[in-house]
């Protein structure tokens, strides 16, 4: 009989947005996975179904505080990712990038293990270079209200980069730009999840500004497979590199698709543009395409109509 020696995979914030896709993915690909989580912004929803996989295992804790698993590669994406949740506590999200950071850092050192940290296209603030490479090196206001967010994952790239220089550890940073899709938290204010959720309930759709502000937006399982490419490829390439879809479109162009499919007799109100909200967000996905070969393949069109379904499914 064959033995077969399964990879051991950390996922951490394993039951979030892109966390529990993950999570499955690295399943269906025969791997031995551990999803840690504290459940703020991670739901159980969103793993039930992988709970009879006896290749899958569920730590409750948190990354603020040191943990000992013996893994082969580890995704760091615990964190509040929306405005809302992030900035409920916004010293409890510095803590989240930073001890993350170190924890997950000092886990990977010590097991020999790869490790990639999911960083955001946040780092570049309200970019005065269109389309951002990962050469710039952003526009961000180091005390405004989203700074705990910002500057905490710009803060943990700088750990990220100093670990691999000091102690040689093998990392990956990647810069996730604006993804959507099923399993995402209504309550979460992102503005694919907010338009979808007001359209179905026949509620006023809230645009701030003029609508003219622009976002590009990946469909969820198309960031997974760039995730997954990023920890598959050659030691050598480590990052920064830009995962997103570079189709932009203003935000009343994705109010006014979203109405439209949906069939919602929804109404576009405007109200004024909170702070330090960027203007404009699209990736430069050059060496992405290069160094991984990877482009995203799902158009907003058809992923909105995948993730309406989903939105169907949970607000019954």
């Amino acid at each position: 009989m064959k033995f077969i020696e399964r990879k051991r995979v950390l996922v951490t914030g394993g039951a979030g947005f892109i966390g529990s896709h993950l999570c499955e993915v690295l399943l269906e690909k025969g791997y031995d996975v551990i999803c840690l989580d504290n459940f703020f912004t991670g739901r159980k929803d969103n793993i039930l179904h992988l709970m009879k996989n006896p290749y899958f295992e569920i730590k409750r804790a948190d990354v603020i505080h040191p943990f000992f698993v013996e893994v082969d590669e580890i995704y760091n994406l615990a964190c509040p990712a929306s405005p809302i949740h992030y900035q409920y506590n916004p010293i409890k999200t510095i803590k989240t990038n930073l001890y993350g950071a170190l924890n997950t850092l000092g886990l990977a050192k010590r097991v020999n293990a790869k490790i990639l940290q999911a960083s955001t296209s946040e780092v570049y603030g309200d970019p005065t270079e269109h389309p951002q490479k990962e050469s710039y090196w952003g526009n961000v206001n180091p005390i405004g209200i989203r700074s705990c967010y910002d500057e905490g994952k710009r803060c943990a790239e700088t750990l990220f980069f100093d670990y691999y220089r000091k102690h040689k550890v093998k990392i990956k940073v990647v810069r996730i730009f604006n993804t959507y899709g099923p399993k995402m938290h209504p309550n979460d204010g992102r503005v694919v999840s907010n338009f979808i959720v007001q359209a179905l309930n026949n509620e006023d759709i809230t645009v701030y500004g003029d609508g003219n502000q622009t976002r590009s937006f990946c469909y969820v399982s198309d960031l997974v497979k760039g995730l997954i490419k990023m920890m598959e490829s050659d030691d050598t390439f480590v990052g920064p590199v830009n995962l997103g879809n570079p189709n932009e479109f203003t935000i009343l162009e994705l109010a006014e698709k979203v109405i439209k499919l949906t069939k919602s007799k929804s109404k576009i109100v405007f109200k004024p543009l909170p702070q330090d909200d960027p203007k404009q967000r699209q990736p430069d996905i050059t060496l992405a395409k290069t160094k991984l070969n990877w482009t995203p393949e799902i158009e907003l069109e058809e992923g909105l109509i995948k993730t309406i379904e989903y939105f169907k499914s949970i607000l019954k």
